[in-house]
């Protein structure tokens, strides 16, 4: 395990991946594994996250190519819908990033979400932490799409982008209780339609209402229009938090919340819960909350 870790730190795509197959699986020493990584706080990583049809994959794929020419190493987290027969990924993503395969540059890694209201893969945590450990210069984590509850992707990335459409005007009241909140910067993804310009005016003086402002920018992602500007925002927002190192900690918290849940719902398992409710069912006066606190009881 100890050369397998020396491997990942060097860089090395093949242990990467070793390193999350085993994690993922929870393999024998995995635990260990996480424990001996070294802190990374050279990583910057990026939360793409937004409702389907934004254009957040190409949007992606632009800003690949675009940080590899400027000489970058990135890795990429693209969480899809899971298989309703196998819980594994669908791989959307991984078809529309084809052409970076084979740069050394460049690691994709395909997650199922499983279920995950979140938006995110129930290991998300534990994977972008290996491949911070990897030595990237960007992390992208783009989520499944889910809209308003894909709030889980603030506690994970350290800038979170929100991409949305000109389209979504008329929705632009309802984000201010979901994606609104979580938005360190908001792109406009798509920005050659129609009432492009009014939709960005409106963004803009909801975000600038906030005790934050936070940025709003255009891009047509299918031509690169605007993905530098995006590239400048994100650099800035993630220099300005060494200046708000109460950001960092809410970061940590939220990622160890998350885990001390995990780790205690491995306790119960669902299909013994399903047979006892079941059984518990037939009795004429059944009642969940008195079922539940002798469940607690047991367990």
């Amino acid at each position: 395990m100890r050369s397998l870790l020396t491997a990942l730190l060097q860089g090395s795509p093949r242990a990467l991946a070793r390193c999350i197959t085993l994690v993922e699986n929870e393999a024998s020493g995995y635990e260990a594994l996480l424990t001996d990584l070294p802190p990374n706080h050279h990583t910057r990583v990026i939360g793409i996250t937004g409702p389907p049809g934004a254009g957040k994959s190409t949007l992606v794929n632009g800003l690949i190519e675009l940080l590899l020419k400027q000489g970058k190493k990135v890795g990429i987290i693209a969480v899809d819908p899971s298989s309703p027969f196998n819980y594994g990924a669908l791989l959307g993503d991984r078809v529309r990033m084809a052409q970076h395969f084979n740069n050394d540059n460049v690691f994709i890694r395909s997650m199922a979400s499983r279920g995950a209201l979140g938006g995110l893969s129930p290991r998300i945590i534990e994977v972008s932490d290996l491949m911070k450990a990897a030595g990237f210069d960007y992390l992208f984590i783009e989520t499944v799409g889910v809209g308003q509850s894909e709030v889980e992707i603030a506690g994970i990335a350290t800038t979170t982008v929100v991409v949305v459409v000109p389209e979504a005007g008329d929705e632009i009241q309802t984000m201010k209780a979901g994606l609104m909140e979580i938005a360190d910067i908001f792109v406009v993804n798509k920005a050659d339609r129609d009432n492009a310009d009014a939709f960005v005016k409106n963004l803009r003086i909801l975000a600038h209402s906030r005790t934050q402002e936070t940025a709003v920018l255009k891009t047509v992602a299918t031509t690169s229009e605007g993905l530098q500007e995006l590239v400048q925002a994100i650099d800035h927002h993630q220099a300005s938090l060494t200046q708000h190192p109460e950001k960092h900690a809410q970061l940590l918290t939220e990622k160890a919340w998350q885990l001390i849940q995990r780790q205690r719902m491995r306790a119960f398992n669902r299909q013994e819960l399903y047979q006892q409710i079941k059984a518990a069912m037939e009795k004429e006066d059944f009642n969940l909350y008195r079922f539940l606190q002798a469940f607690y009881g047991a367990a």
